[in-house]
């Protein structure tokens, strides 16, 4: 039986792009076109431009570079975490200092890309992202690593966290959080335990609000500061 066309749709991952460079934005959008399996539901070349494409349908996948002309895409990240809250936002940027990092992973990103790579491979990063992976180059993660290293300390909500119990998960959301932390898909860790797609997101979402974080990489990181998951 051949998948009808409403079927084919809902696996096609929609795609929106903010970006202040002309070539790569052209390029992306290009690319993103001839993808099999991808549509490219809108652009926008300023901060300006990506705050009135967020009053549009949402898209699966936002790629960013919050360095725009006419000013930082921080918030732009920040509205689509709140008024897209499905969406994925993925960081793609020549800005690598530590505050830029922090402050997109804060706003909502969930993965963080230096343009150091052909924009070939962002296919590959924008189908990891959509199916849960949290796509963040080397660099990036070390900075980040390096980062709560130095912090010494954990942060206050960590604090009130552990001090309200030495384990806030349950067994079963520390098993997921754990296969989560191993760069594994919800579909992937669906499989391994034996439970439906959306009972894993289900546990995801109490995880998110158990550690009070917004993001996969928040809810590692926190994770790993209360010990609640091992590398």
């Amino acid at each position: 039986m051949q998948p009808t066309s409403t079927d084919a749709e809902s696996f096609v991952i929609r795609v929106a792009i903010v970006d202040g460079d002309p070539g790569f934005l052209d390029a992306l959008s290009q690319l993103v076109q001839d993808a099999p399996g991808m549509r490219l539901t809108g652009v926008a070349g300023s901060r300006a431009e990506g705050l009135t494409l967020l009053k549009g349908a949402p898209a699966d996948v936002l790629l960013i570079d919050p360095g725009l002309p006419d000013g930082s895409g921080i918030d732009v990240i920040r509205t689509a975490a709140r008024k897209w809250s499905g969406c994925n936002i993925m960081v793609s940027t020549r800005l690598a200092g530590e505050t830029h990092v922090l402050r997109s992973i804060e706003a909502g990103a969930a993965g963080y890309l230096l343009k150091n790579k052909p924009v070939a491979r962002m296919v590959e990063e924008i189908r990891s992202l959509a199916s849960g992976g949290s796509p963040i180059s080397p660099i990036i993660a070390r900075q980040i690593l390096v980062h709560f290293r130095q912090a010494g300390t954990r942060s206050a909500a960590c604090n009130e966290l552990a001090a309200a119990t030495s384990s806030p998960l349950s067994t079963r959301e520390k098993e997921v959080l754990g296969f989560i932390a191993k760069g594994l898909t919800m579909p992937e860790i669906a499989k391994l335990l034996l439970l439906s797609h959306f009972t894993v997101r289900t546990f995801v979402r109490r995880i998110y609000s158990k550690l009070k974080v917004t993001s996969k990489a928040e809810a590692i990181y926190e994770a790993r500061m209360l010990g609640l998951v091992v590398d």
